[in-house]
């Protein structure tokens, strides 16, 4: 493996040495534009929102692009003298492509005049009515959410869009799925956050959702990405936009639920581009309603717990960047971007409980997270089209302070928690591109990932009118992962309109963690394990309107952080918590056919798969025996363990169709078998043996109406989760917007209305096993109405994104960075 590193490392030096960032330097220094405007050739009106991308004369590879104007206005400027080619592209026509266009140092503007845009024999009628993008965008390898026209997002944050997204779905606790799997990467623009790693749940709701420009779903990733997330990949590209001149936009939110804002500003001279961007949320004073039910009933305690309770919780955020890049000629560019964020919540409860020994508590949580991203990347084009090596690196840092006190009036000693926890994550990364020819072209890359976490967990127990430290409970836990990671993608273009993708992945993981607890003979633990990951798309496009997939993919899961950790939290004597350490990966293995139709005015996306799952990870519940006020009560011990494997079968449908000219309608449903198969004494605390049908979807209305006014209903929801002891809750909610826009579309103002019918929504949760029986109801305030605005100004002018680190690992919903922390009160 480190001659592999040290082989990639000499070539990237060498191609870097003969580039010498010299390209295309000499020859007249002179910039131009090319301009014109874009005219429906039926209608003979104006085309809006029409890509126009910029190619060298007989090019594959766009270097630029523009939309036009609500006038069909583009201009492409920083241009320098040469031959071109302009292809003009909208939803529903054939692009149109001109070549060459010819720019000179004597001439360096081309003002191309008005250029017609012919609608297809397949186009969609309303597209020229609209002149917009769709919400949702159906393409061969995923499926693009353009929240930016999604009416009932403003005001809400990341986790509201996520909701709304095909085959995603967030539980209460902001766990994200995907087709029921909640091992899915998340990025942001393209990259993970060092907080997304550590406190997903908290950042996706510290994203105002007016910063979101797209969100991408990737079910089937090829070798290219990282093995991490056996559903898939889950991208949120982000409103960073490269223009000419200053441009920027400023939007927000006043509602009952959360309050938001957000400003972005724009800068693009000549060949250098700033970005910056800040916004942030704060959410009103929200109680929620907790019921608790536990019956022990082992060979040696009976015990029933009741317990209800209310708790009420107050968050903010503020999130920002500031990105800059610079082209120093053709060949040769480097960009940086800064990302921060700084998340607060705090949650105040209250509970009584009946139990052999019965008793009230009050608790007080504080949480703050700050961190930031900051990475360097750097891009050398070669002379032959398409040929491209990127250099990438990043380094992400997290923060995260809690303080919880627990106050009880008997039972129980009075209790108080304070973590402090540090992680750092060091990525190295090269991509090499090279198209050999029209049939055949290979990327490979290598990549090395360095996580370091450390974490203070003290407690303290309230002795002769003091709180004390409590050494029982106190405990650190430092824990180190290494992954070296290389692979190779083959794409292969055939005749009869077939084509391959072809990739093979190999992954080193190396593990250590130090944990440690005066009364607790915990020993350090490692673990060191290679993943091969290969990964094969087979695909047939049938007619211009058709195309049919077929894909096998390789996926782990990587048990992380506190999955490893053997310390035993005691925090919550009645339900304590434990990891462990010999703990192995998850590995899915999926097969994939799908078929993507565009039929007249509608779009349809069927797919059906199966998936085998081994190594499945699960908390496994059991009942303990406890010692309250000199009484012996029941509890339960949760410890992470590899239970076995699972065999699901599933598909889903998503389509849109335009009964009306103004009107579309968007649906999508999927639906998955799950059947563990639990290996060993696993049998012993499974709770059912049949097969389980999930699922969850999504539909949605959306109507262009007269005097620039837009309203939009939506309704999704997901069935429980089922695990081998139990359920997690079920979820659905239901919205309406509306929105008049003004000033020739630049501003905008709305009002939407989340949940109507209901004030509260209801999450219940059910576990059972040999020996105990526990049931949990949590009700959440979700009914809000809000105001929205939104105001932009300047001239788009987008440029291609940049490439960078993108590291899609750990295992989804071990949001912990390190410690026995107290309960993370309020997600």
């Amino acid at each position: 493996m480190k001659r592999f590193y040290t082989f990639i490392a000499l070539i990237c030096f060498a191609v870097s040495a003969h580039a010498q960032f010299g390209g295309t330097a000499s020859g007249p220094s002179i910039t131009g534009r090319i301009s014109g405007t874009v005219i429906d050739s039926v209608t003979k009106k104006p085309m809006d929102y029409t890509t126009v991308g910029l190619y060298r004369s007989g090019g594959k590879s766009p270097i630029n692009g523009v939309v036009t104007d609500d006038k069909g206005n583009f201009k492409i400027d920083g241009i320098k003298p040469g031959s071109y080619k302009i292809v003009i592209s909208f939803i529903g026509y054939p692009s149109k492509t001109i070549d060459p266009i010819v720019t000179s140092a004597s001439k360096p503007d081309n003002k191309m005049g008005t250029v017609l845009l012919a609608p297809g024999a397949h186009a969609l009628a309303e597209v020229n009515v609209v002149g917009a993008t769709p919400l949702i965008e159906n393409r061969i390898d995923k499926i693009v959410y353009n929240a930016e026209k999604d009416l009932t997002a403003a005001g809400g944050n990341a986790t509201d869009l996520l909701s709304k997204v095909p085959l995603v779905s967030v539980d209460i606790n902001g766990n994200v799925s995907v087709r029921g799997d909640q091992n899915v990467r998340v990025l942001i623009n393209g990259k993970p956050s060092g907080a997304t790693s550590a406190n997903l749940s908290d950042v996706l709701k510290a994203i105002p959702a007016d910063q979101i420009k797209t969100i991408e779903v990737i079910t089937s990733p090829s070798a290219k990405y990282d093995a991490e997330g056996s559903a898939g990949i889950i991208n949120i590209i982000t409103k960073q936009k490269n223009v000419s001149g200053l441009s920027g936009g400023i939007s927000g939110g006043v509602g009952t639920r959360q309050n938001n804002g957000n400003l972005n500003l724009n800068y693009n001279k000549n060949r250098f581009n700033l970005t910056t961007n800040i916004g942030g949320n704060a959410s009103w004073p929200q109680t929620s309603l907790t019921e608790f039910h536990q019956e022990i009933n082992s060979d040696s305690i009976h015990s029933v717990t009741d317990s209800k309770g209310t708790s009420r919780l107050k968050r903010h955020a503020v999130v920002g960047s500031v990105g800059a890049g610079y082209e120093f000629n053709g060949y040769n560019s480097i960009n940086t971007t800064f990302k921060f964020n700084q998340i607060q919540f705090n949650t105040n409860g209250e509970s009584n409980t009946v139990s052999a020994t019965p008793y009230s508590n009050t608790t007080t949580n504080r949480n703050k997270i700050d961190g930031f991203d900051w990475n360097l990347d750097y891009t050398h084009k070669f002379k032959k089209e398409g040929e491209e090596l990127d250099l990438s690196t990043q380094w992400s840092h997290n923060s995260g302070i809690t303080d919880y006190t627990n106050i009880y009036t008997a039972a129980f000693p009075n209790l108080q928690n304070n973590i402090d926890a540090r992680s750092n994550e060091y990525t190295f990364q090269a991509d090499y591109i090279l198209p050999i020819n029209k049939t055949f072209k290979l990327e490979a890359g290598g990549k090395t990932i360095l996580r370091r976490i450390n974490s203070a967990s003290d407690y303290f127990t309230y002795t002769a009118g003091a709180f004390v430290v409590d050494p029982i409970r106190s405990n650190t836990y430092n824990y180190n992962q290494n992954v070296f990671a290389g692979y190779s993608v083959f794409t292969i273009t055939l005749p009869k309109d077939y084509s391959i993708l072809a990739g093979f992945r190999l992954e080193n993981t190396d593990i250590h963690g130090e944990p440690f607890n005066a009364a607790q003979d915990l020993a350090p633990f490692d673990q060191n394990y290679n993943t091969y990951v290969p990964s094969l798309t087979i695909q047939k496009k049938l007619s211009a309107t058709n195309t049919l997939k077929l894909s096998y993919t390789k996926r782990i899961s990587r048990p992380s952080i506190q999955y490893l950790n053997p310390f035993v939290n005691q925090n919550n004597i009645q339900g304590q918590t434990i990891g462990n350490p010999t703990l192995n990966p998850e590995v899915s293995q999926t097969v994939e056919l799908g078929l993507n139709s565009f039929i007249k005015t509608s779009i349809l996306n069927l797919s059906v798969y199966y998936k085998h799952t081994s190594g499945l990870i699960e908390g496994i519940a059991s009942p303990i025996s406890v010692i309250v006020d000199g009484a012996e009560q029941g509890g339960t011990l949760t410890t992470y363990q590899n239970i076995g494997n699972n065999n699901s079968l599933g598909g889903s449908f998503f389509g849109t169709i335009n009964p009306f000219k103004f009107l579309t309608i968007i649906g999508n449903i999927n639906a998955y078998t799950y059947k563990p198969d639990p290996s060993g004494v696993f049998h012993l605390a499974q709770s059912q043996n049949g097969t389980s049908i999930q699922y969850g979807g999504f539909l949605r209305a959306t109507a262009t109406l007269p005097s620039n006014f837009l309203a939009e209903t939506f309704a999704f929801g997901n069935s429980s989760r089922r695990t081998i002891q139990g359920t997690t809750p079920t979820f659905s909610i239901f919205g309406v917007g509306v929105k008049k826009q003004l000033m020739q579309k630049k501003m905008a103002i709305g009002v939407n209305v989340i949940s109507p019918f209901a004030e509260y929504k209801s999450f219940n949760s059910d576990l059972r096993s040999p020996g105990f029986v526990q049931t949990s109801k949590f009700q959440l305030p979700f009914r809000s109405y809000g105001l929205t605005f939104s105001y932009n100004f300047g001239k788009l002018n987008f440029t291609a994104p940049k490439k960078g680190v993108n590291n899609d690992d750990l295992k989804q919903g071990d949001q912990g960075m390190g410690g026995g922390g107290a309960p993370a009160g309020g997600r």
